[in-house]
C-alpha cells in the first residue's frame, strides 16, 4: 500500500463523513456564525475543512506517484473515483439544503431573495458528464486503452473544487453566494465543453463498431 494509495483511500473515506456530518441536526441547528440573517452552520463549516483537506490529498497523491515512480493500478482506478466521489457527494449536500437565505434585503436590491448557489439543473450536467466519462473508460480499458485526462478536464476539476468551497461558505455574505455561483456556472461551462473534448478523443473507439 504506497503513500499515493493511502491518500486516495483517505479522499475516498471522507465522502460518508462528509455525508454523516450533514445529516446530523444539531450540526446544521447551530452556527459558527450568525448576523443579521448571514449564517454559517456547524456541518456546513466541518465538511468544508474536510473537503478541503481531501482536496490537498487529491494533488498531494497524484504529485507523490509521478515523482517516485509509485503509480500502480489500484490507483488508476481509485483515483478518478474518489474525485468523482468527493465533487458529487459535495453538490449534493449544498443542493439539498434548497434555496439559501440572505438578508437584508437593503443589500440585494433587485435580486430574489433567495439564491440557489448549486442548482439542481447543474448538478445534473455535472453528474451525467462523470457517468458519460466512466462509460467511456470503461470501454476503452476493455479494448487495451487508456484515454488521458486532458487540461480542460484539469481545469475543470480546479475551478469546480474552488466553487465548492465558496459554496460552502455562501450564506456568510450574499458577495459570497454570488461569487460561488458565477463559478458552479464557469464550472458548468467546463463541464460541457471538457467533456466534448473528451468524447472526440474517444470517438475512434465508439464509433468503431457503428
Amino acid at each position: 500500500m504506497t503513500l499515493p494509495n493511502k491518500l486516495t483511500i483517505g479522499r475516498i473515506i471522507a465522502v460518508p463523513l462528509m455525508v454523516t456530518v450533514a445529516c446530523i441536526p444539531a450540526l446544521n441547528d447551530h452556527y459558527i456564525f450568525h448576523d443579521s440573517g448571514c449564517y454559517l452552520t456547524i456541518a456546513n463549516f466541518v465538511n468544508l475543512m474536510i473537503f478541503i483537506l481531501a482536496s490537498i490529498t487529491d494533488f498531494l497523491d497524484g504529485h507523490i506517484a509521478r515523482k517516485y515512480n509509485l503509480v500502480t493500478t489500484f490507483g488508476k482506478f481509485a483515483d478518478p473515483l474518489a474525485d468523482k466521489m468527493l465533487v458529487l457527494t459535495s453538490f449534493l449536500i449544498l443542493m439539498v439544503q434548497n434555496d439559501l437565505q440572505y438578508y437584508p434585503a437593503s443589500v440585494l436590491e433587485g435580486w430574489p431573495y433567495h439564491l440557489t448557489v448549486t442548482p439542481l439543473w447543474a448538478v445534473a450536467i455535472i453528474l451525467i458528464r462523470e457517468l458519460m466519462v466512466s462509460g467511456v473508460r470503461l470501454v476503452a480499458a476493455q479494448k487495451g486503452e487508456v484515454i488521458a485526462a486532458g487540461m480542460s478536464g484539469k481545469v475543470k476539476t480546479f475551478v469546480t473544487m474552488i466553487a465548492l468551497i465558496f459554496a460552502f461558505i455562501a450564506t456568510v455574505h450574499v458577495s459570497i453566494a454570488i461569487l460561488a455561483l458565477v463559478l458552479v456556472y464557469v464550472s458548468v461551462i467546463l463541464t460541457i465543453y471538457s467533456g466534448i473534448v473528451y468524447l472526440k478523443n474517444a470517438k475512434d473507439i465508439l464509433l468503431e463498431s457503428v
